[in-house]
C-alpha cells in the first residue's frame, strides 16, 4: 500500500518531534515514523541550557515545562580527598542563564501533545528508502510504503536515513556512561544545584529535575570485562569507581533500582565528518543524534536536537508553503519547482547548522579529554599533585574559586633562534615575549620584558633625536639611523635573552624531573646551585635611560 505525504521524519525523539512540532505551527502536515511502540525513555533526563528553552518556547512548550521543573541555581564541585565543597559557581552571576534538569519522558509528552492526532505512528521501522522523481519512497516492515516530498532523518545513532546519506557510524569514544533517575517520597533536599565529583578518572553528577526527583550520572573508562556487566552487579561495580564519594552523593545510588544501572557507550561523530558530509542531499536530510551524536560533557545533545528542530521547520515550511509560479504551472513543473525549493531550503538548513555543531562536538569531546576545557577536573589534579604539603597549603588550593584554575601550556622560544633570526629588520623589531617567550622557573619573564623596553627607548631615542647631517636626504638618513639603532638594540638583547631562555628551561627540567638520578643531584648537589642561577640571573643593571 502507497501513501503520499508531503512530509516523513524518522524518529519521535526530541529531533524528530520539534521538527513535526515546528511544521504544525507554520500549517504543514507530517507524519512522523517510531520504530517502538510508545515513546522512548532512555536516557531519563537531561539538561536543557538557555538556548535549549528559547526553541521550547519557539514551538510553544516551554512554559507547561518549566512548571514541573526547577530551575539550577548553579553548580557545586565536591573534592575527591576532603569530600567536602571545593567550589560553588552562581548561574546568575554569569549572566541571564536559565538551566532546568528536564525528564525526558516528560519533554517528549509536551512535544508529542500538540501535535495532531495520528501524526506520531508507532511500530513503523523504515527497511529501505527509494528514489522516485521528485519523490521519496520510505518502505516500512509492515509492508507499507510512504511516498514522500520531504525526507528527515531524526533516528539516532544508528539512523537508516544518515546511512543513506553517506555518513559512517557514529566512533565510540572510549568511554562509558549510567545515567537514571531516583525519586523520593518526601522533597530529596539538594535544592535548586547541580553537584559533580571527580575521582581517578570517574566522572559523577546530580541534578535536581524537581523537589522529588533527581538525575544522576557516572562517566568513565571501561575495561572489556566491565562493558560485559548486567544492571544485577552493576551497582556495586559503580560504588567501586566511586571510593570517596560523600555520604551524601552515596545516598542517591543506594536509592536506585537495579534495573537502573544500565551502562551504554558513548559515541560521537567526528567534527570533520560535517565538513564534507551530506547533511543533507536533494529532498533528505538529518537532524538530532542522527546529525551530530555527541558526549555529555556540555549537556548540549538535548539542546541542539531542539534547535535543528525549529531551523528545519522553518526551512522546510518555507519551501513548501510557496505557491508555485505562473511558469511552472503552464509547463506543467510544479512538482519540479517545489522540489528545487525544498533541496534549496535543506541546503540553507545544512548550512546553518553545520558550523554550530561541529562547535558543539568537538567542545563537547573536549571538554573531557583536555583539563582546560574542565577546571574542576583540573583543580582536583592539582590537589592529587601536592603529595606531603602543609595543610595550610593544601586548605589554600581547597578554597580557591575554580575560575582560577586555568591550565595554560608553558611554552618558550628555542636559544639558537635567536642567533639566526631577525630581532630587527630595517626598521622593525620585537621586544618581550615576541621576542623571548621563556617559561616562569626563574621569575625573570616580565624583568626581561623592562629590560628591553629600557635598551630599546634608549636606542631609539638616540637616532630620532640627532638631527640630519645634510638637508635633502633627511628621511634616508634618519632611517638608516633607525635601522642602526635597533641593530645596536638587537645585539645588545641577543645574548641575554638567549641566557635567560637556556637557565630558566634548564631550571624548570631539573626541578620537576622524576628520573631518580636527576632527582638525587636536584635533592643534594644542585640543592645550593639552582638559587644562585636564579639570583645570578636577576644581577644585571640594564643601564639608564639616558643618551649621548
Amino acid at each position: 500500500m502507497e501513501i503520499a505525504v508531503d512530509v516523513v521524519i524518522v524518529g519521535a525523539g526530541i529531533a524528530g518531534l520539534t521538527t513535526s512540532l515546528g511544521l504544525y505551527r507554520l500549517g504543514v502536515e507530517s507524519i512522523v515514523l517510531e520504530a517502538w511502540d510508545s515513546l522512548r525513555n532512555t536516557g531519563f533526563a537531561l539538561t536543557l541550557w538557555t538556548n535549549a528553552w528559547k526553541a521550547l518556547d519557539a514551538v510553544g512548550v516551554g512554559d507547561s515545562l518549566r512548571q514541573q521543573h526547577f530551575q539550577i541555581q548553579g553548580a557545586i564541585v565536591v573534592s575527591s580527598i576532603s569530600g567536602l565543597a571545593t567550589s560553588e559557581t552562581s548561574f546568575h552571576a554569569k549572566g541571564n542563564h536559565e538551566i532546568r534538569c528536564v525528564r525526558r519522558k516528560k519533554l517528549l509528552e509536551a512535544l508529542a501533545k500538540e501535535l495532531p492526532s495520528g501524526t506520531i505512528r508507532y511500530s513503523s521501522k523504515v527497511v529501505c528508502i527509494e528514489e522516485s522523481g521528485f519523490f521519496k519512497l520510505v518502505h516500512l516492515s509492515d509492508g507499507t510504503i510512504l511516498k514522500t516530498k520531504v525526507l528527515i532523518g531524526c533516528d539516532g545513532v544508528n539512523s537508516v536515513v544518515a546511512r543513506w546519506l553517506g555518513f559512517k557510524k557514529p566512533t565510540f569514544t572510549g568511554r562509558s556512561a549510567i545515567r537514571d533517575c531516583t525519586e523520593s517520597i518526601d522533597s530529596h533536599g539538594y535544592g535548586p544545584k547541580s553537584m559533580q565529583f571527580f575521582e581517578s578518572g570517574v566522572r559523577f553528577g546530580c541534578r535536581p529535575c524537581d523537589d522529588k526527583t533527581l538525575f544522576w550520572y557516572i562517566t568513565w573508562v571501561p575495561s572489556s570485562q566491565e562493558l560485559q556487566g548486567n544492571p544485577a552487579t552493576m551497582k556495586q561495580f559503580v560504588f567501586s569507581k566511586l571510593e570517596k564519594l560523600p555520604t551524601q552523593l552515596r545516598a542517591v545510588i543506594e536509592s536506585t533500582e537495579p534495573d537502573g544501572f544500565i551502562s551504554s557507550r558513548l559515541t560521537y561523530r567526528r567534527p570533520w565528518e560535517l565538513l564534507w558530509g551530506n547533511i543533507s542531499k536533494s529532498n533528505v536530510c538529518v537532524a538530532g543524534d542522527a546529525f551530530h551524536p555527541m558526549t555529555p560533557d556540555i549537556g548540549q545533545g538535548g539542546g541542539a536536537a531542539l534547535e535543528d528542530g525549529v531551523v528545519l521547520a522553518r526551512c522546510v515550511a518555507e519551501a513548501l508553503l510557496k505557491e508555485p509560479s505562473e511558469e511552472a504551472k503552464e509547463k506543467g513543473e510544479e512538482d519540479k519547482e517545489q522540489h528545487e525549493r525544498i533541496e534549496m531550503g535543506l541546503n540553507k538548513y545544512a548550512k546553518e547548522r553545520r558550523w554550530r555543531a561541529f562547535e558543539l562536538i568537538t567542545t563537547s569531546y573536549f571538554a573531557e579529554e583536555e583539563l582546560e576545557q574542565d577546571r574542576a577536573k583540573v583543580k582536583q589534579i592539582v590537589l592529587s599533585k601536592l603529595g606531603k604539603v602543609t595543610e595550610q597549603a593544601r586548605a589554600l588550593i581547597e578554597n580557591y574559586e575554580l575560575d582560577g584554575f586555568i591550565p595554560l601550556p608553558l611554552r618558550f622560544k628555542h636559544p639558537w633562534e635567536l642567533l639566526w633570526g631577525n630581532i630587527s629588520k630595517g626598521n622593525v623589531c620585537i621586544a618581550g615575549d615576541a621576542l623571548h617567550p621563556v617559561t616562569p622557573d626563574i621569575g625573570q619573564g616580565g624583568c626581561c620584558a623592562l629590560e628591553d623596553a629600557v635598551v630599546l627607548a634608549r636606542c631609539l631615542g638616540e637616532v630620532l633625536l640627532r638631527k640630519p647631517k645634510e638637508k635633502g636626504g633627511e628621511e634616508k638618513d634618519e632611517y638608516k639611523r633607525i635601522e642602526m639603532g635597533l641593530k645596536k638594540y638587537a645585539k645588545e638583547r641577543q645574548w641575554r635573552s638567549m641566557k635567560l631562555i637556556s637557565v630558566s628551561y634548564l631550571v624548570g627540567f631539573i626541578q620537576e624531573s622524576h628520573r631518580n638520578m636527576m632527582t638525587f643531584l636536584r635533592d643534594n648537589a644542585l640543592a645550593g646551585f639552582l638559587p644562585g642561577a636564579v639570583l645570578k640571573m636577576a644581577d644585571f643593571d640594564c643601564g639608564k635611560l639616558t643618551i649621548s
